[in-house]
């Protein structure tokens, strides 16, 4: 399969949390998990959103940081403590937009995504994923989880479909108007 061209069709991305945005997490005195998330994983997240894709997080987790880091991206479909049910969520979250799986790239990195990633029309997955992760993903990245691998993923759906140079158009063109 020509990866590059499953990514024509994608109109929408879905990731878990931990294992994807987040690789390292330190566990406070009261129990709170703190997370390590690349900047870079939440730009890519904002500049998808800026060119109408939809982004859902479906992640197991329940601390309410996620919630907050992911509302103040933008992100409104946000799915938590679905450890059990995530390929139930996935499928809301289609079905509330009008989805076909083709359309949505999911990315995972462990045993909970496994029949998530087997839905969507295109899985990928952090080069740390597990083993039996790695053999259902369309696509691993170079990059491990928290180091830049949702970037990694965003960034070639919307260079494949011409987006990416579309915001960076933008971009200089806001750039040119704050100087004069």
């Amino acid at each position: 399969m020509n990866y590059r061209l499953e990514l024509k069709k994608i109109r929408a991305f879905a990731f878990d949390v931990d294992g994807v945005f987040s690789r390292y997490m330190l566990v406070g005195d009261d129990g709170k998990l703190l997370r390590f998330m690349n900047p870079k994983d939440g730009l890519a997240v904002k500049i998808a959103l800026e060119e109408g894709y939809r982004v859902a997080i479906i992640t197991g987790g329940v601390d309410e940081s996620v919630r907050i880091r992911f509302t103040n991206l933008g992100v409104e479909d946000i799915y938590m403590g679905t450890r059990q049910k995530k390929l139930y969520y996935f499928e809301q979250f289609m079905q509330k937009y009008s989805l076909l799986p083709e359309q949505v790239l999911y990315m995972g990195d462990d045993l909970p995504d496994y029949y998530v990633m087997q839905a969507a029309g295109f899985s990928a997955c952090p080069i740390d994923a597990a083993p039996e992760i790695k053999q259902v993903a369309d696509y691993i990245c170079d990059r491990p989880s928290g180091e830049g691998c949702v970037r990694e993923v965003i960034e070639q759906v919307l260079k494949v479909q011409n987006k990416w140079e579309n915001f960076f158009n933008r971009l200089q063109e806001q750039y040119e108007k704050m100087k004069d």
